[in-house]
């Protein structure tokens, strides 16, 4: 592995690292990927500090924040690309860092704005890739063609790598990345460059090798294309991991940053006014917006109990008629804007 030698990213000023802090408590396990208590430092600034989290067989875990939140450093460490201050890392029961060698044949990692080949064919740069995983002849060309296959790219497969769009460059990359069937996939900015349809086929890519076991890591600014895939998410704020867990359970989890709510109330057409009247003035609402005739979503800081607040006073307070009163769940967005501001 390389040692540190510079950063491309903004980190917190470094605290002592003589005494790591307290990470969150792993189950063992053989399976997956598992992280505990990982610390980076660049010289006296901090990238990474106590991260821990565990990622089962099948599972499609985002990385998530902001500019300068870690994201790429956990990613580069996973990698075997940087040795971190300390901290544990296994995939698939293989020690990722004392031992990064026995983890290479299982991992395929793409970068961001990884570079192609401009002056070969898209077959022969996959070809030459293949050969450095051991696969000759007959079983080359048949994995460079499913490989083709599975990102969309067969008919372009004799085009020349330098006439590629960005989105396009991207696909070929994945189809090198997966050359080797890696069991552990480290993806950071998949889709960038990608048109909508060719994030979709992504989706339906990662979504296939996560059924067959794999466990795949995307770290992308593209909240909507994570929200639709992940089975998880770890958010990243200042170097410190503020939540990881399911998109669901953001809201749920006792002691972890709570999302603001929103709900979706829906009144009769003769109490909208009153409706209106009682959102604009209530202290239990953040804020609240028309949705359509009627309809209103109004967001809150609060529990199942304040939820039930509102509706108890809207009623009896605000004299209005309710037909809807549904939860909103909050969205990747929602929780990336809690985390950073708290």
């Amino acid at each position: 592995m390389h040692p540190i030698h510079q950063c491309d990213e903004d980190y917190l000023p470094s605290m002592s690292a003589s005494s790591p802090p307290i990470a969150t408590q792993i189950a063992p396990t053989e399976d997956g990927l598992v992280v505990e208590n990982l610390r980076v430092d660049y010289d006296n600034l901090t990238a990474v500090n106590g991260v821990s989290f565990h990622v089962p067989p099948g599972s499609l875990f985002g990385l998530v924040g902001p500019n300068g939140a870690g994201k790429t450093s956990i990613i580069r460490v996973l990698a075997t690309l940087l040795q971190p201050t300390y901290g544990k890392v296994k995939a698939f029961g293989m020690d990722v860092l004392d031992d990064p060698w026995s983890v290479h044949p299982v991992l395929g990692y793409m970068p961001d704005l990884a570079p192609v080949i401009g002056n070969l064919k898209v077959f022969e740069f996959l070809e030459h890739f293949a050969t450095s995983h051991g696969l000759y002849g007959a079983e080359r060309k048949d994995r460079v063609q499913e490989c083709l296959d599975h990102v969309g790219m067969a008919s372009q497969r004799s085009v020349y790598c330098k006439t590629l769009s960005r989105g396009m460059m991207q696909r070929v990359v994945l189809a090198k990345t997966l050359l080797h069937q890696p069991k552990l996939l480290l993806l950071d900015e998949p889709a960038s460059g990608m048109d909508p349809l060719a994030r979709i086929d992504l989706r339906d890519t990662l979504l296939a090798l996560a059924r067959k076991g794999c466990v795949v890591i995307l770290s992308s600014h593209i909240l909507a294309d994570l929200a639709d895939m992940c089975t998880g998410v770890a958010i990243m704020h200042l170097g410190t991991l503020r939540y990881v867990g399911p998109l669901d359970g953001f809201i749920e989890e006792p002691g972890k940053p709570r999302a603001q709510r929103t709900v979706e109330i829906q009144t009769t057409p003769d109490t909208v006014e009153k409706a209106t009247a009682w959102l604009e003035k209530s202290p239990l609402i953040a804020s609240w917006a028309p949705m359509a005739q009627g309809k209103f979503a109004a967001s809150f800081d609060g529990d199942d109990a304040e939820q039930a607040t509102i509706l108890r006073q809207l009623i009896e307070t605000g004299g209005v008629q309710v037909l809807g009163f549904r939860r909103k769940s909050a969205t990747l967005e929602d929780m990336l804007k809690t985390v950073t501001r708290s």
